[in-house]
């Protein structure tokens, strides 16, 4: 089944990162397993994750949703995203994809974020604004709106040049349905039969339905581009074209 939450993420990562020029040195935050490097064969690309979870085998195996293994051997800086190993400004490009809700403290990424890139450096981010708990016990947040990004990327002296919903609440909602049948079945509610009859309702309503989105309501996650500390007042108009 496809899974337009992820597909039109990954296929924004492409467009965004590919457009990085060449040679540029990309700091991966909260990389897991490496899965965006593939669009990074141009940059130098460098990967930092505090490496803690390992699948489901470890924390809280039986809350959530739970990866039945977790890979990090590979990441080049092991360390809290609040305090990674490496100078001021010396990166052109910071990456933090679906990972601030697992932060304790996500405005403090931000803020090591900032001190890691040079003037003029771009900072990627995406992060749901709506999710289920996953990856317990390391998931402390619930979702980021658009008003997240415009209050704490400006007040850090970064620019706004994209901020884009990914999907919207139809959108979730359709999802969600798609999870129904099975997780009561995971649960072992003996109504689980029903759960995916009505799921399968809801999918053909969804079909039907005129195609009119509510992204002021919800949706997967808001994919932002921001940078620091050059053309601030010029941002403005981009960001809202983006809207």
């Amino acid at each position: 089944m496809v899974d337009p939450n992820e597909t039109c993420r990954e296929a924004w990562l492409a467009r965004v990162l590919g457009a990085l020029p060449a040679g540029a040195r990309l700091l991966d935050a909260g990389a897991g397993e490496l899965r965006n490097r593939r669009h990074c064969g141009h940059l130098e690309y460098v990967s930092q994750d505090f490496c803690q979870y390992g699948g489901s085998e470890v924390g809280a195996p039986s809350a959530g949703l739970q990866n039945s293994r977790w890979d990090t051997s590979r990441i080049d800086l092991v360390s809290d995203i609040t305090a990674i190993p490496a100078p001021d400004s010396s990166f052109d490009a910071v990456l933090c994809s679906e990972v601030l809700e697992h932060v304790p403290e996500p405005g403090r990424a931000l803020d090591e974020f900032a001190r890691l890139l040079r003037p003029g450096g771009v900072l990627i981010l995406t992060a749901p604004f709506a999710s289920l708990v996953h990856m317990a016990p390391y998931h402390y947040c619930s979702g980021f709106s658009s008003y997240w990004y415009e209050h704490h990327l400006p007040a850090r002296g970064f620019a706004i040049r994209e901020l884009t919903a990914n999907g919207d609440w139809y959108a979730f909602l359709r999802q969600e349905l798609t999870r129904l049948g099975g997780l009561e079945r995971s649960r072992r509610n003996w109504t689980w039969p029903l759960a995916y009859a009505y799921a399968l309702l809801g999918l053909l309503y969804f079909r039907l339905r005129s195609d009119i989105r509510a992204t002021d309501l919800a949706c997967f996650g808001w994919h932002c581009v921001a940078v620091k500390g050059e053309a601030l007042a010029a941002a403005g108009p981009q960001a809202a074209a983006a809207r």
